[in-house]
């Protein structure tokens, strides 16, 4: 199918400007388009990822993506979706920040048939009085007052500050339609008030004939209304020490299955027909999962790389079995960031005395009852001998040890 018919039977159109235009535009021109992100932070989290998934699609069918990174907007603060003024980072953060962003997007992106941009060339070349009157005149504040972005912040307040963001985002569409032949902005839902506002602009100065569109994605929720993209534990971030591969893979093989096919359309580019089939598995064997494996495989390779796939798998299926003695150190990392986790001495101790200062259990004698019932294992070994001693040394680069009480309940000792 077409780009437009894919991207509408994933689930990824909310609003468009004009879908005939666009259309027309798709099927006969290679079409540049653009998404921004601000550097609020070093690294994007899966909400974010959500409209540059559409970018990604275009740009598989040779369409021309282009990425702005605000490193000019980023020093205002974007009011859309908040109820507050943001708190103003320094200059030195936001540049720390962009060039993290920069480097997650070649990632995403490679290098060809793609851009990456930052706002600051042009709007930090802006005067006051160039704002003021090559832009600000040409915006009502009546029609600003209407959007939604502002309008939600009128009974809590808004300064000026964020208030002319409205105007500095549209310029963005401006240059990037004059620099780079830019025609479609991509955005959430909450930024359709700052496409529309560009595409006037646009429309203004370059006149009614500039073909200019705007597409925004819908809000994505889980089904049961809550939303998407947070854990217990925070954000699920894209930069691997915020998040981990393999807790980024779990959190996508632990979705609902009445979540798992939407989930599929929108972060994977498997096909229609690969979709149906892994469907169809929810219906008919939802135990296996084989939807949700397949939908932490795609997106984790997309973020990360094969090689964080099979870590994560590997981490997985040793957690599940019991067998930890083949994992690197680097996988223990990875596998036990979020588990109880104790300091161990670099020397060798007794193992009823080691179960105890690890606070496993609070009393020798139950140490010794545990071993003895072979609920105990270090490192994937059990242990009944209650004169073994324990050598922090002896795996994983003499940086762990790792210990099992019972099935399922693990503890990390990291050795100082």
């Amino acid at each position: 199918m077409d780009i437009f018919t894919d991207l509408k039977w994933r689930g990824a159109v909310n609003q468009l400007t004009d879908e005939v235009g666009l259309q027309e535009a798709l099927a006969t021109k290679q079409v540049g388009m653009y998404a921004g992100i601000d550097p609020t932070a070093d690294s994007m989290h899966i909400g974010h990822l959500i409209p540059f998934m559409v970018l990604k699609r275009f740009q598989l069918a040779g369409h021309k993506p282009v990425v702005v990174i605000g490193g000019g907007t980023g020093a205002i603060g974007d009011p859309s979706g908040r109820n507050s003024e943001r708190v103003l980072q320094t200059m030195d953060q936001v540049m720390h920040n962009e060039a993290a962003l920069t480097k997650q997007m070649q990632h995403l992106f490679g290098e060809e048939n793609f851009r990456i941009v930052n706002n600051r060339d042009w709007l930090g070349q802006l005067s006051l009085m160039d704002f003021l009157r090559d832009y600000g005149k040409l915006f009502s504040v009546n029609t600003m007052l209407a959007k939604d972005v502002v309008a939600s912040r009128l009974e809590v307040g808004i300064s000026f500050t964020e208030f002319t963001y409205q105007i500095l985002q549209s310029v963005d569409f401006l240059e990037l339609y004059r620099r780079e032949d830019v025609q479609l902005q991509i955005g959430g839902a909450d930024q359709w008030g700052n496409i529309t506002a560009g595409i006037d602009l646009i429309h203004r100065i370059e006149g009614n004939e500039a073909k200019a569109f705007g597409l925004t994605i819908p809000l994505m929720l889980k089904s049961d209304g809550t939303k998407f993209g947070k854990t217990a534990g925070g954000a699920v971030w894209l930069d691997a020490k915020k998040t981990t591969p393999y807790e980024f893979y779990q959190f996508w093989y632990n979705q609902d299955d009445a979540d798992v096919v939407k989930y599929l359309k929108y972060f994977t580019f498997l096909s229609k027909t690969e979709i149906d089939v892994l469907e169809q598995t929810v219906l008919d064997d939802p135990g296996k999962r084989l939807a949700q494996k397949r939908l932490a495989q795609e997106i984790t390779k997309f973020v990360h790389s094969q090689v964080a796939v099979e870590e994560a798998e590997r981490i997985s299926a040793a957690l599940f079995s019991g067998d930890v003695q083949e994992l690197t150190a680097t996988e223990i990392e990875q596998g036990f960031a979020n588990m109880p986790s104790f300091n161990v001495l670099n020397e060798k101790v007794n193992v009823v005395d080691f179960i105890v200062n690890a606070g496993i259990d609070k009393s020798k004698r139950q140490a010794r009852e545990d071993i003895e019932n072979g609920a105990i294992r270090i490192n994937g070994k059990k242990i009944t001998d209650l004169t073994t001693e324990i050598n922090p040394n002896d795996m994983y680069d003499g940086k762990f040890v790792i210990v099992r009480r019972g099935k399922k309940k693990y503890f990390l000792g990291r050795v100082k």
